[in-house]
This record gives structure tokens, C-alpha cells and sequence, in this order.
């Protein structure tokens, strides 16, 4: 049978209950008479059933409460003898009330426990003092008070002990499953915002290349070089997921993108303020030119996009606007992982129609967690009418859904 912590905490209280009350129960059944040996066939168990039943409730757990009929008996059966029985015999029980502590720290609470632990000190000790030798009676009733106190105590922490390192063991359980669950969102959201974009572009080129393959040979090759080159960046991006490390920045990225939007026939036009930004504000502002981008290509008919970013009251906005939006397109969680990213870092996004085409903003303190003061006032004298929102993948269209001011401004 293995050794668990509980097995190991009741042992040690029923040593301790036990232990304090063999040697007292044979003095009183031998030398106490008929008389002792009635009194402890009705306290006895009047005494430790409520006892142990206090303890295996505080080992499951129980929160203290208010004084219970268990807790009166065993109190009762803890002073009774001692009233009951002559002097000497009585002497003989004084352990019970030390027992009887450990209860009343578990059952009660702190407010009500001390009520009980301060007449229980006085009571102790005016027994102890009364029944110690002329000279010593202060010794006698300070140790016979500490061992109260000692027993008492030591039942209570051992008990409370034992709960505590179960809710330890338990909250790192969950720890871990937390742990385990936010890494599989990440590599989800990784997933689908490196690898769709990725992928998109292989697509695009594959299909380019078989278009062009029957008339313009050479631009057919050039074509699937490049689609050859996306391919093996799209292979890295998943290793690197899987190791999660990913190093990207704006400027990078918004030079892919350009690249891809020039591909697929769209127009782009770049306006890049030269904002100094923590790295994972410039990485968070990276993933959403990406999102966005792929949107463009694979839910718009745009002829144009720009890419602009600004910088205003320490905050950090990036704007990606294209023609031509198409109509509603079902809500995916492209935009989703641009909110975890802008809301972890204290920043919003924005995104919906704007005219005929669609607009999608991202606002982010250049240092996460600065106060945003300021710019929240520019994010809204820059929000027009028709600035709502919309997601990520209802980029190029969509109804007009807030993501900013109500849906994920932290």
C-alpha cells in the first residue's frame, strides 16, 4: 500500500489522539473504580467519534463553520470526567481538552476558534496550577498550557497540510493544462495566420504559372521558381511554429506583401513611419499586415492597397485599406488572432467597409502596457462612420461589426 500525504497526516492524528489518552484511560479504569470505568464507556465514544469525523471533514476538504452538535458532545465528553470523577481520577483525563483543540481549529472559524481557545487556556491553566507542587505551579501550568497549544496546533497544520499540498497538486495540474491548451492556441493561430498566407501564395503562383505556361515559357519558370521559394519559406514557418519561435517585422513582412499583392495584380502603396516599437509590438503589427494582405488577395476584387503606419500620443497605428470589397463573407479567426495579439498588448483593432472597398486598423502602444491616454483620443478622431469592423477573414467585406471601441478594446 503506498504512503500517501492524507494516510500519512491520519496516522499521525490517531497516534497523537490515541496516545494521549491510552495511558490516562488504564490508570482511570484500574484505580478509578466502577465509577471511572462508567463515565469512560459513555465518553470515550462521545469524545472520538466526533473527533476523527471533524478531521476526515477537514481532510476533504470542509470550510470551517459555526459550532455543531458534533462538536458540543466531543466538548461535553472532554470535560465531563473531570467533573464527575474525584480529584485523582480526573487529573488523569486533562490530555482530552489538548485533543479537543485540533477540532475546534478545524470545525470553527478563526474568530469563533479563538472564543473557544482563550477560557480553554484559563480553564487549563487553573486546573494545572491547582494541581501542581507548592513552588512549581507556574512550571506545571505553563507546560501543561504549551502542550495543550502543541497538540492542538499540530493536529490542525498536519490536517491543513495535507488540503493544501492537494490544492497545490491541483493547480498545477491545471497549470499545465492551461499551459497545454495556450500552446495549441498558438500554434493554431500561427497555423493559420503564417500558413494561409503562405499557402495562398503558392496557389496564386501555381496558378499563374499554368496560365502562362503555354504562351510565356520563361515567365511559367519564373513563376514556379518563385512558387518553389514560397513553398520552402511556408515548410520553415512550420518548423518554426512547431519550436515556437518565430521572428518576424513590419518592414519584412510589408515587403512580402507587397511582393504578393504585386502578383496578383493589385496595386500597393507603402507608407512606413519610422517608429521605434517594442519587439513584440512590431512582430503584433507584422502578423496583421500578413492577415490582411491574404484577405485582399482571397476575398476582394481590389485593384489597390496601402499599407500605412503612423505614431501619435505613444501609440503606434497601422492602417491597411483595398478597393473593391466584396459582399459578407462568414466570420473566421483570422481577425480572432489579431484581437489576442492587439488585446495582449493593450491595443484594439478596427476593421469593416470603408466606401466600396475595406479598412482594417490596428492601434498598439509602442511599449505594451503604457498608458494609452492619448491615443485612444486619436483612435477615435481618426474613426469615421463608416470605420467599424468586421474580421479578419471578412476582410474585402462584410456588415459593419465594432472590434474596437466595444469588442476588444482592454
Amino acid at each position: 500500500m503506498r504512503m500517501t500525504p492524507q494516510r500519512l497526516a491520519v496516522g499521525l492524528v490517531v497516534l497523537l489522539s490515541v496516545g494521549f489518552t491510552v495511558a490516562p484511560v488504564i490508570l482511570m479504569v484500574r484505580y478509578g473504580g466502577p465509577a471511572a470505568a462508567a463515565v469512560l464507556s459513555i465518553v470515550l465514544p462521545a469524545f472520538f467519534v466526533p473527533h476523527f469525523r471533524h478531521v476526515r471533514a477537514a481532510l476533504r476538504g470542509a470550510e470551517p463553520g459555526g459550532v455543531t452538535v458534533g462538536l458540543a458532545v466531543q466538548t461535553a465528553a472532554a470535560y465531563a470526567p473531570m467533573l464527575l470523577l474525584p480529584n485523582d481520577a480526573a487529573s488523569w483525563w486533562w490530555g482530552a481538552p489538548s485533543i479537543l483543540l485540533g477540532s475546534v481549529l478545524l470545525r470553527l472559524r478563526p474568530p469563533l476558534a479563538l472564543g473557544f481557545l482563550a477560557p480553554m487556556t484559563a480553564v487549563h491553566f487553573a486546573a494545572a496550577w491547582n494541581a501542581g507542587m507548592p513552588g512549581f505551579k507556574i512550571l506545571y501550568a505553563f507546560q501543561s498550557v504549551t502542550t495543550l497549544f502543541v497538540t492542538g496546533f499540530v493536529i490542525y497544520g498536519v490536517t491543513r497540510l495535507v488540503v493544501v499540498s492537494r490544492e497545490l497538486a491541483q493547480a498545477r495540474t491545471e497549470l499545465a493544462e492551461a499551459a497545454v491548451l495556450r500552446e495549441r492556441l498558438r500554434i493554431s493561430r500561427d497555423l493559420h495566420d503564417g500558413l494561409g498566407s503562405s499557402l495562398t501564395a503558392v496557389a496564386l503562383k501555381g496558378d499563374l504559372a499554368r496560365r502562362l505556361v503555354g504562351r510565356d515559357p520563361a515567365a511559367a519558370e519564373a513563376e514556379l521558381a518563385e512558387l518553389v521559394g514560397v513553398a520552402r519559406e511556408a515548410a520553415q514557418d512550420v518548423r518554426q511554429v512547431a519550436r515556437g519561435y518565430r521572428e518576424m517585422s513590419l518592414a519584412g513582412e510589408v515587403h512580402r506583401a507587397e511582393a504578393l499583392l504585386e502578383a496578383s495584380g493589385v496595386t500597393c502603396r507603402t507608407d512606413l513611419a519610422g517608429v521605434e516599437v517594442a519587439r513584440e509590438v512590431d512582430e503584433a503589427l507584422a502578423w496583421a499586415v500578413r492577415e490582411a494582405v491574404t484577405n485582399v488577395v482571397r476575398h476582394s476584387r481590389a485593384t489597390t492597397c496601402s499599407i500605412s503606419t503612423s505614431a501619435r500620443g505613444g501609440a503606434v497605428r497601422l492602417e491597411v485599406v483595398n478597393d473593391r470589397a466584396r459582399g459578407h463573407a462568414a466570420d473566421g479567426g483570422g481577425l480572432t488572432g489579431l484581437r489576442e495579439r492587439a488585446s495582449g498588448l493593450g491595443g484594439s483593432v478596427v476593421a469593416g467597409r470603408a466606401g466600396d472597398g475595406f479598412r482594417l486598423v490596428v492601434e498598439l502602444p509602442a511599449v505594451p502596457g503604457a498608458r494609452r491616454g492619448r491615443a485612444d483620443e486619436d483612435r477615435r478622431a481618426h474613426r469615421g462612420p463608416e470605420a467599424a469592423t468586421g474580421d479578419g477573414d471578412a476582410a474585402a467585406g462584410g456588415p459593419e461589426t465594432t472590434t474596437g471601441e466595444a469588442a476588444v478594446t482592454t
